[in-house]
């Protein structure tokens, strides 16, 4: 991305700048009041490009800080809306007193016709992608229950669709045609009324505030680990990677779910092995076997947590299934 001039200047116009790099962002983004630095240093200035009535802005230094007050707001009224996308590190955000940080593989919108706050964590790089409220052909009561709302980018919602579009739009460098450019314009702001949408029938659907896709993204989460039950390096950390979402995120969608993710691959592995080992067979597996197939890295280890969960050893509990001809081992 080039450096900001204002909407509409040639791409090589002198134009002057604040230190602080408040006047670029209220060309691309909004009239808001800016944060210095810890260090007091200006940093470089923001980069931003136009598709059409859409405003990409990347905004990795200074101002750390933004807000919109209500006061700037009735001065400077504006009828625009912004995703804030990051690119790395975190970024805190607040409106409507919601306040969420929202990380990579992660977004929020925000209503720029309202007050707002954003501050930027250390070394992070944020993408703000600014369109017109009224092209999104939405109420202001159907962006209200969304705004300030952390959505993931991972699953199969629209979310998913929208992330790597805007990810793809800020880091291009190509030179595009006005035609070209309204066209992606147009494509964006379709992606973000149709999340707004998802948002509130998910919402409507169970009875209160959810993510786009939530249910949907447990689900393949959940697929994901029965698929990779047999890999002893299965983490939380690995299967937020896989689906594009932070290990937080991760964290928060089995917060409703009674179970942690840690705990929820043990149980998995735990109930596998059971199941074969309750097993009739001409040639049955070794204990060992059965342990090292479905990811447990000893056969003490795994005797440990199968006896934590069945009341008996492995051994104990293959001897009993397979001495019974018509009924397995007593449980717990």
């Amino acid at each position: 991305m080039r450096a900001l001039t204002a909407p509409g200047a040639p791409p090589d116009a002198d134009t002057e700048r604040s230190a602080d790099g408040a006047d670029d962002l209220a060309r691309w983004l909004a009239p808001v009041s800016a944060g210095a630095r810890p260090d007091g240093s200006a940093g470089h200035a923001p980069r931003g490009r136009g598709l059409g009535y859409l405003r990409l802005l990347v905004w990795e230094a200074a101002p750390a800080r933004l807000s919109r007050t209500p006061r700037t707001v009735a001065r400077e009224p504006l009828d625009a809306v912004a995703v804030v996308l990051p690119r790395y590190g975190t970024t805190a955000v607040a409106q409507d007193g919601r306040g969420v940080t929202v990380a990579v593989g992660e977004l929020t919108l925000i209503d720029l016709r309202r007050a707002f706050a954003l501050e930027r964590g250390p070394g992070a790089s944020v993408l703000l992608c600014r369109l017109p409220a009224h092209a999104l052909g939405l109420s202001a009561a159907d962006l209200a229950p969304v705004l300030g709302r952390v959505v993931p980018v991972g699953g199969d919602g629209v979310a998913a669709l929208l992330g790597p579009l805007l990810h793809g739009l800020g880091a291009s460098t190509a030179a595009m045609s006005m035609t070209v450019g309204e066209r992606l314009g147009g494509v964006v702001t379709e992606f973000v009324a149709a999340l707004v949408n998802e948002w509130n029938e998910d919402r409507q659907e169970h009875g209160g505030p959810a993510c786009p896709g939530r249910e949907a993204l447990l689900r393949a989460v959940r697929e994901h680990i029965d698929r990779h039950l047999g890999d002893p390096d299965l983490s939380p950390e690995r299967i937020a990677a896989a689906h594009g979402i932070s290990v937080r995120y991760l964290h928060r969608l089995f917060e409703t779910q009674d179970i942690t993710v840690g705990r929820l691959i043990h149980q998995r592995r735990v109930e596998q092995c059971e199941r074969e080992l309750s097993r009739r067979g001409r040639v049955n597996p070794s204990i060992s076997a059965v342990a090292q197939r479905w990811g447990f890295r000893s056969p003490a280890h795994f005797s440990r947590a199968f006896k934590a969960v069945y009341g008996h050893s492995p051994r104990q509990w293959r001897a009993a299934a397979l001495g019974a001809a018509d009924s397995p081992p007593p449980r717990p």
